[in-house]
């Protein structure tokens, strides 16, 4: 990859770890459309629990993995809620761009041809410039050729 290339992705990994580990912190805590339009008919009071009405949050159960190190927007056993929450904007940041670089490798080009499908020789032209080799798509315009 082109030095370029690599300054691009360490900027684009940079600002997505800043906005996560710091600018997080700063979302609104009110709930999104999902959550008020699952409130819609009951009260809640100021901690937003349900205290009279009847709407469709009451039959909300907790989720299989709301004891896991990284629920809730935070990271379990660390207290300040500011370190926490942009903690975990980190990690997930990280292992996101983890999976991503990982699934990027396993798909990369191995066999090491140019990736847009024009051989060429070490002296800068193609190889159908009377240097004796060809392409795949000389082959097939030869067979093509013959065939009619």
């Amino acid at each position: 990859m082109k030095n370029r290339s690599w300054a691009f992705l360490a900027g684009g990994l940079l600002v997505a770890l800043l906005l996560a580990g710091v600018v997080s912190n700063y979302a609104s805590s009110h709930p999104d459309g999902l959550d008020s339009s699952l409130l819609k008919g009951c009260t809640v009071d100021a901690d937003d629990n349900i205290v009279g009405g009847n709407c469709p949050a009451q039959q909300a159960k907790d989720h299989e993995l709301g004891d896991s190190p990284l629920a809730d927007y935070g990271v379990r056993g660390i207290e300040n809620s500011f370190v926490s929450t942009g903690l975990s904007g980190v990690l997930g940041v990280l292992v996101t761009f983890a999976v991503g670089a990982g699934g990027f490798w396993l798909l990369r080009r191995r066999d090491g041809t140019p990736t847009d499908g024009a051989a060429t020789t070490s002296e800068g032209g193609t190889p159908t410039d009377g240097d004796g080799t060809t392409t795949a798509d000389d082959d097939t315009r030869r067979r093509a050729d013959a065939a009619s």
